[in-house]
């Protein structure tokens, strides 16, 4: 049995016939930069996430970089974020002159609010946590800090479309939620994208304006220099088109979990159960386990596919040297790295290959290999 890890090549097959009439219906129109696929993409996100605005932009990482400039994050300053996330949550805290302060993490991967304060400083312009794996971080007690200090949130929502925390949207608690779009991601477009939201009119408006070079609508007149951040009017025909498709996709994920949950030795693997304020949409399903790299191996021989999500955190990675951390800096996250293992979760597993997946894991431990 081959089980893969994703299946993008599924999707693509059975949308094909219809993926292409969209892609020729809006390439048809002859608005290939902008166009009114891209204004309709904005009203379906704002509906969905349950937010006054939504600013279609190229990626994840471009909405997170246009966020933090736009609420004046510069050269000195610093952003408060965990050290566990893809490495665009940092980066473009970098690329703004800024420094990245970590908090270490709880035992479901998400940023220990109580550990928050301690890290606030004079410096401190933002509060960025990051909702991984589509859990969303506490976010009742996060905003209560940001109330305190009067520092403004921006939630990493690249993995948590559609997820909820105390039956509030994901992208809906902040000043703004950034999202991606890429083609792993439960909504995926077939290139780079990404969006923002928000219900703060005076950044939707200044991030609309950046993202096409800071030019007015007349695009003669140049208010503020900005950045090339436009999604493409292809890609927001594309995600439309897979919106309809969106709430299927995430059941279908959380069947597949339930079905993990009930046939996994659980003696063996620990996996955050989730809790009745949350709902998870499972952009990966991350479990942990001991001898991880062993078990990694032993799957790959027995035809399935895993990833880690990730195995080196973002302090210790060469690239954060100048920032001063060390090994130890932050021990949960240390541990959950060597740990942490990303089993297939796409809405196209039957159930027999999850069956056979959580065999195969049960039986390396039980023979103790």
């Amino acid at each position: 049995m081959k089980i893969p890890y994703i299946n993008i090549k599924k999707q693509y097959k059975i949308e094909k016939k219809r993926l292409l009439q969209v892609i020729d219906n809006t390439l048809s129109t002859g608005d290939w930069v902008g166009g009114s696929e891209i204004e309709k993409f904005e009203q379906n996100i704002s509906k969905i996430c349950k937010t006054k605005y939504c600013v279609s932009l190229n990626s994840g990482t471009d909405a997170l970089t246009l966020a933090l400039h736009l609420l004046g994050v510069r050269k000195g300053d610093e952003v408060i974020t965990p050290p566990n996330s893809f490495i665009a949550s940092t980066s473009v805290i970098i690329h703004l002159g800024a420094k990245p302060v970590f908090v270490d993490v709880k035992k479901d991967q998400n940023i220990d609010e109580n550990k928050i304060e301690d890290k606030i400083t004079t410096k401190t312009k933002a509060i960025m946590p990051v909702h991984l794996t589509g859990r969303m971080c506490a976010m009742d007690k996060i905003m209560k800090i940001s109330r305190k200090y009067k520092i403004p949130v921006i939630e990493d929502c690249a993995q948590s479309i559609i997820s909820k925390f105390k039956n509030k949207m994901s992208g809906a608690w902040g000043d703004v939620g950034c999202f991606s779009a890429h083609p792993l991601k439960n909504l995926n477009a077939i290139g780079d994208s990404g969006y923002l939201t928000t219900n703060n009119k005076n950044i939707y408006n200044q991030i609309k304006n950046l993202r096409t070079q800071g030019m007015e609508e007349n695009r003669d007149n140049v208010k503020n220099f900005g950045f090339v951040s436009r999604m493409d009017n292809l890609q927001a025909g594309i995600l439309n088109f897979r919106l309809k498709n969106l709430k299927r996709v995430i059941n279908l994920r959380r069947k597949n979990v339930e079905i993990y949950l009930k046939n996994l030795n659980l003696n063996n693997v620990y996996f955050p159960i989730e809790k009745k304020s949350e709902f998870n949409t499972y952009h990966t399903f991350v479990i942990q386990v001991d001898k991880r790299d062993k078990l990694k191996r032993y799957l790959k021989k027995k035809g399935i596919d895993t990833a880690i999500h990730y195995p080196v955190p973002i302090h210790l990675q060469e690239a954060s040297k100048f920032l001063g951390y060390k090994k130890g800096s932050f021990p949960v996250t240390e541990k959950q790295s060597s740990q942490i293992l990303t089993l297939p979760i796409n809405q196209f597993l039957k159930k027999s290959e999850i069956i056979y997946i959580c065999k195969s894991i049960n039986e390396f431990y039980s023979k103790n290999i």
